[in-house]
């Protein structure tokens, strides 16, 4: 059983169905991508991880270390070990970050009645903060307020490195970003998976493969319409980026015509899912 298992997953919003029977499994220490086109249900399915209660699940079920992961609130979820770095972070007028952090780190510890010890509590972030060479100015400023896009990206890594969660989910955390601030990410994303001795877990969800280039995955999935319809190794970015999601796409179309009932069809080092 996988650390992280999505079966057959189907949501919509209202009367909309944006997953349609999503199935994919992520194991602690394994790095997957998840890529497709604007539209294709990439980040429904993140939402759908961390319990945004807009979305609802029609059909199909998450496990999370063999529990049900649809059944614990948000909270409980980050609690145990999961965690989103979001595409859009909010920003939090007047809770400055280093307050929002030690909050965040000790609702994760567990601190029930009083948060963590200040003194243990900076001596960490110090840690984090040079592990991930961030400028200590951050986490005096009120939450991603007045942030550009890169900071907000690593305060997302920042907030990471001190939850040390067992799988992580990147949601186009590479969005709006300028190609210096792509490679200051990873740079802080491969940090953290080799200060875990690589054994934490990492689901990048992005639409462009660039980020692919500096956080290196074992797994890359593609998802057209709701659905995983490819799967395959790092060679599948490259190929991505070299013929965009149309030569997938053909070439998917392509095998649904041979094929005469649902399965999956191995061609060229891929796994191509046919779904009727």
């Amino acid at each position: 059983m996988a650390d992280l298992e999505i079966k057959d997953l189907t949501v919509q919003v209202e009367d909309k169905v944006i997953l349609k029977g999503a199935t994919l499994a992520i194991n602690k220490g394994e790095i997957h991508a998840l890529m497709g086109p604007n539209g294709s249900g990439k980040s429904t399915l993140a939402n759908v991880l961390m319990g945004n209660p807009f979305y609802q699940v029609v059909k199909g079920e998450v496990l999370y270390k063999g529990e049900d992961l649809l059944g614990m609130s948000p909270d409980e979820r980050a609690r145990k070990g999961l965690f989103i770095a979001f595409q859009y972070p909010v920003a939090i007028p007047g809770v400055t970050m280093s307050s929002f952090l030690r909050t965040a780190l000790s609702a994760r510890r567990g601190y029930e009645k009083e948060l963590i010890p200040v003194s243990e509590f900076q001596k960490l972030l110090k840690q984090k903060m040079e592990l991930l060479k961030i400028e200590p100015s951050i986490v005096t400023r009120y939450v991603n307020e007045g942030f550009s896009g890169g900071e907000k990206k690593r305060a997302e890594i920042l907030q990471m490195a001190l939850l040390e969660p067992e799988i992580a989910i990147m949601d186009e955390t590479d969005s709006g970003l300028d190609i210096d601030s792509v490679k200051v990410v990873a740079d802080g994303v491969n940090r953290m998976y080799e200060d875990s001795k690589n054994q934490m877990g990492i689901l990048v969800i992005t639409h462009y493969s660039r980020i692919l280039h500096y956080i290196k995955p074992s797994n890359v999935h593609v998802m057209f319409d709701g659905r995983f319809v490819v799967s395959g190794g790092p060679q599948l970015a490259e190929e991505l980026e070299q013929t965009g999601y149309e030569g997938i796409k053909a070439q998917f179309e392509v095998i649904a015509g041979e094929v005469a009932e649902a399965g999956a069809v191995r061609r060229a080092g891929k796994v191509f899912w046919v779904v009727h």
